[in-house]
């Protein structure tokens, strides 16, 4: 028996996207603390916008062989808080493979003062960390890692200063 043609074009569900403020709602399965990422904080000089920004990479603990992938993320910045979401993994075009972290860096200009630091999983995890920024002295401390009070919430995120990348013009 033939299939019938079909009249129209099935209409296919478009995916729904999660915001920031949806992710930090939402509330995770329980599972093992684990470190998946590393946060490293710099000042980094974009030479060409001529403007000191703060560089925020993200990076996968895990090592690749196979492919180059990089961290879809997404940011927003509040009054004295940032959000860094954790989108997914996303493989690079290249032509060479090499081992390696996945790697993605997100850039704010104009922090002072201290800042609540907020990386969160798609699954509703959220890790967090208070940072003093003083680019007259040109110094970034760390003064404190925690896990905000959520049901469910686990480790997965390493906060760092790093001091050798700091760049300044």
């Amino acid at each position: 028996m033939p299939l019938k043609k079909p009249k129209s074009v099935p209409r296919i569900a478009k995916t729904r996207k999660k915001t920031i403020d949806k992710m930090k709602e939402s509330v995770p399965v329980k599972k093992e603390a684990e470190r998946e990422y590393n946060c490293k904080i710099a000042f980094k000089f974009n030479p060409l916008k001529k403007v000191q920004q703060y560089a925020f990479t993200l990076e996968t603990e895990k090592l690749f062989s196979s492919m180059n992938y990089g961290i879809t993320t997404e940011s927003k910045k509040d009054k004295k808080v940032i959000d860094i979401s954790i989108l997914g993994l996303s493989p690079r075009q290249t032509y060479l493979t090499e081992v390696g972290r996945a790697k993605n860096e997100v850039f704010f200009e104009d922090l002072y003062g201290e800042y609540t630091v907020n990386i969160i999983k798609k699954d509703g995890s959220i890790n967090s960390a208070v940072i003093n920024f003083n680019v007259f002295k040109k110094d970034i401390k760390l003064l404190k890692e925690f896990l905000p009070p959520k049901k469910n919430n686990r480790k997965f995120c390493t906060f760092s200063v790093d001091q050798e990348n700091f760049s300044f013009e």
